[in-house]
Order: C-alpha cells, then sequence, then structure tokens
C-alpha cells in the first residue's frame, strides 16, 4: 500500500479519484485543492506519489512541478489532463513529472503508472544508496600515517584542474588513488580514464 497525493481542484473528481484508489488500488489518499494545498500536505506529510492535474485555476500543475524541483523534493508525479494536449505532458515530463495519463483512461491505467512511478524510486533510491556506499572511503582502507597522508594528498590534488600522474610499483594502489582522486575532483560526474603506462 502506499501513500498517494491527489491534487485537483475540482472536489467532485477529487473525491472520486480518492475512492477509486482506495478501492481498486488499496492505497492510502491524502487530498489537495490545489498547488499551495498540496506544497502544505508536502511539506508535513511524507507520500510515495503524487497525481496532479495540470489545468487548475490560479496556480496550474506546472507551477507545483517548478516548485518541488527548486524545493529539492523528488517524489513521482504523474500528471493528468483533460485536454490531450501531448506538448503539455512533455513539458510536465520536461519539468520532473514521472508520466502522463488522460482524464478519460481508466482508473486501472493509473494504477499501473503509479507502480512504475513507486518501482522507479525504489531503484533509484537503491541507485543512490549503493553510489554512497562507493563514494565513501572504502576504496582505501586504513588509519595509519601513511593512509592519513595520502588521504590528505588526495584532498589536496583533487580540487586543482591539472592532469595528475600517480607513480608507484606494481601492486601498490595506483589505480585506487586514481579514481579517488577523480571522485573526489569537480569532474566526478565525467568518465574516469584510467591509461596504464
Amino acid at each position: 500500500m502506499s501513500r498517494i497525493l491527489i491534487v485537483e481542484d475540482v472536489e467532485a473528481m477529487r473525491r472520486q479519484y480518492a475512492y477509486d484508489l482506495k478501492r481498486l488500488g488499496g492505497h492510502e489518499v491524502l487530498e489537495a485543492g490545489g498547488v499551495d494545498d498540496a506544497l502544505d500536505v508536502l511539506a508535513r506529510e511524507p507520500v510515495d506519489a503524487v497525481i496532479l492535474d495540470l489545468e487548475m485555476p490560479r496556480r496550474d500543475g506546472f507551477e507545483l512541478l517548478r516548485e518541488l524541483k527548486e524545493r529539492g523534493m523528488s517524489v513521482p508525479v504523474v500528471v493528468y489532463t483533460g485536454t490531450g494536449d501531448f506538448d503539455r505532458c512533455v513539458r510536465a515530463v520536461k519539468l520532473g513529472a514521472f508520466g502522463f495519463v488522460d482524464k478519460a483512461e481508466p482508473m486501472e491505467r493509473i494504477l499501473e503508472e503509479l507502480r512504475h512511478a513507486g518501482e522507479t524510486s525504489r531503484l533509484r533510491g537503491e541507485v543512490a544508496r549503493l553510489r554512497e556506499e562507493l563514494d565513501g572511503d572504502r576504496t582505501l582502507i586504513g588509519n595509519g600515517r601513511a593512509m592519513t597522508a595520502l588521504r590528505a594528498m588526495i584532498d589536496k590534488l583533487a580540487p586543482i584542474p591539472s592532469p595528475v600522474l600517480v607513480l608507484g610499483e606494481s601492486g601498490t594502489g595506483k589505480d585506487l588513488v586514481a579514481r579517488e582522486l577523480h571522485a573526489r575532483s569537480a569532474r566526478a560526474n565525467e568518465p574516469f580514464v584510467a591509461l596504464n603506462c
């Protein structure tokens, strides 16, 4: 069971979606009548996904997507629209929405989109956890004076934009040092290229 926030300005529509999500998907449902209400709910309640109407008066769904992005809130958002305007849906996805459905589609389609969003969110969390595990100091093991000095040297060299040549005997961990330097540098998001000279 997931906790879903429905953001829809038409109360009858919002209540119908809430009822269907509870009945067909077994989800716990929170409701918001607009962007400001949604931000209030998201500030105090953890949710697994958001179903968002793009067409709302005053502040539309695009504004909520922008707010979520600006605030660094990474909750999966499934947008739905009654206009059938594909360009608006693509724009929503570019702003961070996970996917989109047409209001005319059956609830099963929305449930399927929520399942995909939940699985994708779970996998992204797992990848982030594994990256964090890999990015830790686990590549250089040890707490002795030599290892502490090596870590200090890496910290000193990492911000320098120039290439670094790591020299040493075979099997001494040159590759580990090079990878650690790369991971702590400004180019950490770029590919690591090891050259064996």
